[in-house]
């Protein structure tokens, strides 16, 4: 039933609001409130995203062209450039990471049962940081206005480093840090689920952090470094014509190597019958057929078109504040955005894409029209004839 609501105020009645509040609660966030509260700053920059503005003079324009309906959109404070400036600068921006943490914990039973392209039961994770061989896997900044963010001489860099679970593409952790800090060292951040898979780029071949998930009862999948010194074991037997060479149980000659991974490893040599580019991939798991690990492999790409549609399709390459504060904010914001978005899409069964979703929302969102609506025929698989009190077009 329409009751009159804008779609911004529907959409945010998806928010765990209880939830929100207690993340306010543990970092203060509303201690000194100024009659600008942590809820107003995210519906704000929440706005922002879904509309895709581009500086906070855009954001208070738009808004003040339609102050009567901000309190029923769930505004309480006055929607300034200055308010919003002092909230990004003072408001921890840790409340936003766990928020974001909290959606993300909601968003991805949703999603637990989708496929994912490979034969697995196991939950498939892909490891990466920004961007794409061919884009820049940094977010690059002015080095003047961002010195807490340097990279190198003449410029400032922010990195994005995100573990995905694969299964909805719904990340599971965010890294974010200054240009300079090295990939590799993210692993250490990450707290391995024993029987998940973890897929990543040569760029993350470290040992020592490989044996680590080992140790954690987790498999990895990786592409090998043509410096890394292998002695083979034993062949297995492999079927050719699904494009696997060889499938050798490999150990590391090298000290250093032997000593950070002492246990055997498993090579896997692949030849792509599209691009006929040959691969190496090395893995800690033994039980599954050669070709569906070079498949789990595959589906990284997932990971890095991620990458390339957060860059598209939301703000975090132009930001609207300098301080790290405003900078990690506003990048969590946007996390959150694209979640709930995801958590949105699974309750009304759309059929639509994030980037139709996201396209129909940022012309819609000051319409007074049901949700269910909104949307294109052919993308809702709810079934509309349980609302009894709303005409269906052609139901005659």
């Amino acid at each position: 039933m329409n009751i009159g609501q804008t779609v911004f105020a529907q959409l945010m009645e998806h928010l765990p609001r209880y939830e929100f509040q207690k993340c306010v609660i543990r970092y203060q966030g509303d201690a000194r409130l100024r009659g600008f509260s942590c809820l107003d700053q995210y519906l704000a920059m929440g706005f922002a995203q879904l509309t895709y503005r581009e500086s906070l003079r855009d954001i208070e324009a738009c808004l003040g062209s339609i102050s009567g309906k901000l309190y029923h959109m769930g505004f309480r404070g006055r929607v300034a450039r200055s308010n919003l400036a002092d909230a990004n600068e003072a408001h921890d921006w840790r409340i936003f990471a766990d928020f974001a943490q909290v959606l993300i914990g909601i968003a991805r039973p949703m999603y637990a049962h989708d496929p994912i392209g490979v034969d697995l039961d196991h939950t498939l994770y892909a490891f990466d940081s920004t961007g794409l061989p061919q884009v820049n896997t940094t977010i690059d900044l002015c080095l003047s206005l961002f010195p807490w963010a340097k990279f190198r001489r003449h410029k400032a860099a922010v990195k994005m480093r995100t573990l995905l679970d694969l299964r909805g593409n719904i990340p599971t952790f965010i890294g974010i840090t200054d240009g300079k800090v090295a990939d590799v060292t993210m692993l250490d951040e990450i707290l391995p689920e024993a029987g998940a898979f973890y897929v990543m780029d040569r760029g993350y071949v470290d040992f020592g952090r490989l044996h680590a998930l080992t140790l954690s009862a987790a498999f990895f999948v990786t592409r090998t470094k043509t410096n890394v010194l292998l002695q083979r074991r034993r062949s297995h037997e492999v079927d050719r014509s699904t494009g696997v060479r060889s499938d050798h149980t490999v150990v590391l000659t090298a000290i250093k190597s032997i000593e950070a991974y002492p246990d055997t490893l498993r090579r896997i040599t692949y030849v792509d019958p599209d691009t006929l580019k040959r691969f190496q991939f090395l893995t800690n798991n033994f039980a599954l057929p050669a070709l569906t690990i070079a498949r789990i492999y595959k589906s990284r790409w997932q990971v890095e078109l991620f990458f390339k549609w957060i860059k598209q399709h939301l703000r975090i390459k132009a930001f609207y504040g300098t301080s790290e504060n405003a900078v990690k904010t506003q990048i969590w914001i946007a996390v959150s955005v694209y979640v709930l978005v995801a958590m949105f899409r699974k309750r009304l069964e759309l059929d639509a894409s994030l980037y139709q979703i996201l396209q129909i929302l940022s012309v819609t969102l000051f319409e007074k029209t049901p949700l269910l609506q909104v949307f294109p025929d052919g993308a809702i698989q709810a079934d509309l004839a349980v609302i009894s009190n709303q005409l269906i077009l052609f139901d005659l």
